[in-house]
């Protein structure tokens, strides 16, 4: 059983009860739900990620004071550590006092300052381009199972992706880290024998091109351990998994290397095809270097089309 489906499952069980039959007078103050850190929030859980942090547990978000007193909190924090310390086969981690940085009681400003650096997840501009995509995505993952007051939905729905500003300079810096590092510098790396260089080259070319591809997909990239799992699940390009991989998991011996230039020019061909097919590229070029200059001009904001094109990568 999954993570998720595990906290759903404990929480209509007895969350909703407890919240019914000691907290009617705060519950529709009140969010619960699987949010944030950890694999289970993705979906990506499996037996081996049960080692640590894993437990039927789920997250109860409370607005500040003095909607929900001190005393309140207080109290939900015991009842829910009093729930049954095991669940469908799974124990409850022992959490000191209740609850935890995962799960338990946790007021919603605290949560999202945590993940954008503002409690209500008011963004500036020039902030978007230095929060973590990884942390975008905790704030934005997982499932509600309940939300009355929809303050966490609303300030979610905020969250749920990047400016197209934002987008658009992240992208173009990261489509001329391709150009760079697969286009050009391997060939060169390779030609030397400088074998090592030429990997390092290759890891360049397939992390810029695994940010291109979640941004074309309007997506948040993951932590680097969930890149390529994610990868799996975006409707565009996701055919590339394979290629990726064998690029960064294949030597630079001359028949290799061959395969690999081919791989390297097939995946920026399609990239540039889904540039066009998103008219942001006006650009007839083969070169992506053309194109990422072609994505920077039609950024709207001119002080943004104006920073260094490497400015977001």
């Amino acid at each position: 059983m999954k993570g998720l489906e595990l906290a759903e499952k404990f929480y209509y069980e007895y969350g909703e009860k407890m919240l019914n039959d000691n907290f009617s007078h705060i519950k529709n103050h009140i969010a619960v739900g699987l949010v944030g850190s950890g694999s289970e929030c993705f979906g990506f859980d499996d037996e081996i990620s049960r080692d640590h942090d894993f437990e039927p547990g789920f997250c109860i978000f409370i607005p500040d004071e003095p909607i929900i007193s001190s005393k309140d909190k207080f109290e939900l924090e015991r009842a829910y550590s009093n729930l049954p310390k095991e669940f469908d086969g799974f124990k409850r981690n022992n959490i000191n006092p209740v609850g935890g940085n995962r799960h338990g009681v946790i007021r919603i400003s605290d949560f999202i300052e945590s993940k954008t650096g503002d409690k209500s997840g008011n963004i500036s501009t020039k902030d978007w381009f230095f929060i973590s995509e990884q942390f975008l995505l905790e704030a934005t993952n997982g499932k509600l199972f309940y939300d009355n007051l929809g303050l966490i939905t609303e300030i979610r729905e905020k969250l749920k992706y990047l400016p197209e500003d934002v987008r658009l300079k992240k992208l173009a810096g990261n489509i001329l880290v391709m150009a760079q590092a697969g286009q050009y510098n391997y060939k060169r790396c390779v030609s030397r024998e400088e074998t090592a260089a030429a990997q390092l080259a290759v890891f360049e070319f397939v992390n810029a091109t695994l940010k291109v591809i979640f941004l074309l997909n309007k997506r948040y990239i993951p932590y680097y351990k969930w890149s390529f799992h994610a990868l799996n699940d975006l409707p565009k390009l996701s055919q590339f998994y394979y290629e990726l991989e064998y690029l960064i998991s294949s030597s630079n011996i001359e028949k290799e290397a061959k395969l690999k230039e081919e791989i390297i020019e097939r995946i920026s061909a399609s990239i540039i095809e889904e540039l066009k097919n998103q008219t942001l590229t006006k650009s007839s070029s083969c070169n992506l270097e053309t194109h990422a200059y072609s994505v920077n001009d039609k950024i709207d904001d001119p002080e943004i089309r104006n920073l260094n094109i490497m400015y977001a990568v």
